[in-house]
């Protein structure tokens, strides 16, 4: 049987270590132990992260349909409730997007809503 010498690999292994923590702070970007251990953390931070940035997106769109529904003199929850009831299925990102860039043809979706809620 032939000897094994490993030094290439694990130089390989911390190498790659070092490159995901180039920009951490003191020496969580140049010791191997502290690297690997800031490396961990943060793929940790990164996927949970990434999920919890859907509930934020989810949020500001909410924020910006109350807004422009307000100005048209309904709630959020009674603009929600009046396109329910009309039957129109539309998400909250859309919604946000029309709010937004195209007011007139939210204001209809507004006054459809509005005529739902008032029966």
């Amino acid at each position: 049987m032939s000897r094994v010498k490993r030094g290439v690999t694990g130089h390989h292994r911390h190498k790659k270590v070092l490159a995901l923590t180039k920009g951490h702070r003191a020496t969580k970007h140049s010791l191997y132990r502290r690297a690997h251990e800031s490396m961990l953390k943060s793929l940790s931070y990164a996927y949970s992260h990434r999920r919890k940035r859907k509930g934020d997106m989810r949020r500001l769109w909410i924020l910006r349909v109350n807004a422009a529904s307000r100005i048209q003199g309904l709630t959020y929850s009674q603009l929600m409730d009046g396109l329910n009831k009309a039957g129109v299925a539309i998400n909250r990102k859309m919604l946000a997007d029309m709010a937004v860039k195209e007011t007139e043809a939210f204001n209809h979706l507004v006054i459809t809503a509005k005529a739902q809620v008032q029966h």
